[in-house]
């Protein structure tokens, strides 16, 4: 149960409205965190507004994306955005286990870019103010500079929805929490396989 009631789509001025039906129908699953959001249709429109568009330029490959965004929630230990992301990570090709093993030294199918991206959101996360150019250098070998600029907002970006998520107690949407139940029979039917 959230800490404050959820408002629904139909109080919305429209061009929230619309916002609001769309992050939750082609975003991803995220109802009951835009019935907060809704609260303030400014914030509704301009941060669920900016995931929309980042979407729809895919500027930024969602294999890294959700690296980054599982290896925030697993460091916050924000157990809504985890359960959000790690099927979307699964999705992606990973192994199931990948995200349970997300931040230790080796990943299951991560190769070299999956590591730096890992590492650099880790970085971003609980470093970011004694952070070396080495990583930008290696950074800079892989991914454009519009790239690195919209990773490192999405890692930023995702440590705030952690703490807003947690601070206000979002209820996990219905069905979520079956879709990681169902990871984990395939991480459980894998290893015992």
């Amino acid at each position: 149960m959230p800490r404050v009631s959820e408002v629904g789509p139909d109080s919305l001025p429209e061009d929230a409205r619309e916002i609001f039906q769309r992050y939750v129908t082609e975003y991803g699953p995220f109802e009951n965190q835009a019935k907060i959001f809704a609260h303030r249709p400014p914030a509704l429109r301009h941060i669920m507004g900016l995931l929309l568009e980042l979407a729809d330029e895919a500027v930024l490959p969602k294999r890294y994306l959700e690296i980054a965004l599982v290896v925030v929630s697993k460091i916050n230990e924000c157990k809504y955005c985890v359960a959000h992301h790690a099927p979307r990570l699964a999705a992606q090709g990973f192994e199931a286990d990948a995200t349970e093993k997300i931040l230790e030294e080796q990943v299951p199918g991560f190769d070299e870019v999956d590591m730096l991206v890992r590492n650099y959101a880790v970085e971003v996360t609980n470093n970011f103010q004694y952070m070396r150019d080495g990583i930008f250098d290696e950074l800079k070998k892989h991914f454009s500079e519009e790239q690195i600029v919209e990773l490192t907002l999405r890692i930023a970006l995702c440590g705030f929805f952690n703490r807003f998520n947690d601070a206000l107690q979002i209820s996990m949407e219905h069905g979520v929490e079956e879709e990681m139940a169902e990871l984990g029979a395939e991480r459980s039917g894998a290893a015992a396989g």
